[in-house]
C-alpha cells in the first residue's frame, strides 16, 4: 500500500517539478507573477483613495482586487502543464507516459499554490505599506481557509481549459487567460453580486468563488447571500472536481481517438 502511494506521489510531483523547471527557463512567468498583480493592486487602490469611499467598502475592493490576482496565478500554473507541451509540440510524449491526467493537474497545482503564496504576501505588504490596508490581520486559520477556497477554484479553472483544449485545439488557449476574468466579472469581485440582474445572481451563487468572497468580506461587516458561504463554496468545489475529473478522462479519450493530441504535437 506504501509502495502504491509512493509511486503516485512520484507521478504527482514529476509534474511539479516539470512546472518548477519551465518557470525557470521563461522569464516572464516570471515576471508576470509579480508586475501585473502589483499593477492591478496599485491601481485599484489609487482609485479607491480617490473616490474617498469608507474603510469597509475600500476593503471590499481591495480583497477583490488581491483574489484576482492569486486565483490567476494559481490557475495558469495548473493551465500551463498542458500548453508547455503544446508549445513545445511534446504533448504526445507526455501522454505516452503512466502518468494521468489528475496527476499533471495536482503537480501543476501545488506549483500555482506556491506562486500564489508568494503573490499572496507580496500583494499584502504592499496593500500595508501603500494603502494602510492589512489582508492578514484576521485570524491564521479564517485567512488560511480562504485562501485554500481560492487555490481550489484556481485548480478547477485551469482543469477546465486543459479540458476544452483537448477538445476544442488550439483554438481553446485563449481559455488560459480569459477564463479567471469572466469568472470573476461574474462572482463579483468589486461589487456584491446583489446588484447583478437576476439571471446572472443566479449564476454566481453557483460558482464557489462567489462563497468564498462572500465569507471573508462578511469580516468586514458584508452580509453574505446564505448562512454559511464557505460550506456551500467547498462543496461546489468538490462536485465540480469529480465533475472535472469524469469530462477530463472522456475528452482525453475522445483527443486519443480523434486525433487531437496528434495535432498539438505537430
Amino acid at each position: 500500500m506504501k509502495t502504491k502511494i509512493w509511486k503516485e506521489l512520484r507521478k504527482t510531483l514529476a509534474f511539479s517539478y516539470k512546472n518548477i523547471i519551465m518557470t525557470k527557463r521563461n522569464f516572464f512567468t516570471i515576471f508576470e507573477m509579480l508586475f501585473w498583480p502589483l499593477i492591478s493592486l496599485f491601481s485599484i487602490g489609487l482609485m479607491g483613495a480617490y473616490l474617498d469611499i469608507t474603510e469597509n467598502k475600500f476593503a471590499f475592493i481591495m480583497i477583490g482586487a488581491i483574489s484576482l490576482s492569486v486565483i490567476q496565478l494559481a490557475q495558469l500554473d495548473v493551465t500551463y502543464v498542458l500548453l508547455f507541451d503544446v508549445w513545445s509540440k511534446s504533448l504526445k510524449y507526455t501522454f505516452a507516459t503512466p502518468a494521468s491526467f489528475y496527476h499533471m493537474i495536482i503537480g501543476s497545482w501545488f506549483v500555482g499554490i506556491l506562486r500564489g503564496l508568494v503573490a499572496f504576501l507580496a500583494l499584502s505588504l504592499f496593500s500595508i505599506f501603500i494603502f494602510g490596508f492589512d489582508m492578514g490581520r484576521l485570524p491564521l486559520l479564517e485567512l488560511s481557509v480562504f485562501l485554500l477556497g481560492l487555490f481550489f477554484a484556481a485548480m478547477l479553472i485551469g482543469m477546465a481549459a486543459c479540458i476544452l483544449m483537448l477538445v476544442f485545439g488550439r483554438r481553446a488557449e485563449i481559455a488560459a487567460w480569459t477564463l479567471t476574468a469572466i469568472i470573476m466579472l461574474i462572482c463579483g469581485i468589486y461589487y456584491p453580486v446583489s446588484v447583478l440582474p437576476e439571471t446572472a445572481r443566479l449564476v454566481a451563487l453557483l460558482i464557489p468563488v462567489t462563497h468564498f468572497l462572500e465569507y471573508f468580506r462578511s469580516f468586514y461587516g458584508f452580509a453574505p447571500s446564505f448562512p454559511n458561504p464557505l460550506l456551500i463554496g467547498f462543496a461546489q468545489s468538490f462536485v465540480y472536481f469529480l465533475i472535472f475529473i469524469l469530462l477530463s478522462e472522456w475528452s482525453l479519450k475522445r483527443a486519443r481517438k480523434n486525433g487531437m493530441i496528434m495535432k498539438l504535437s505537430e
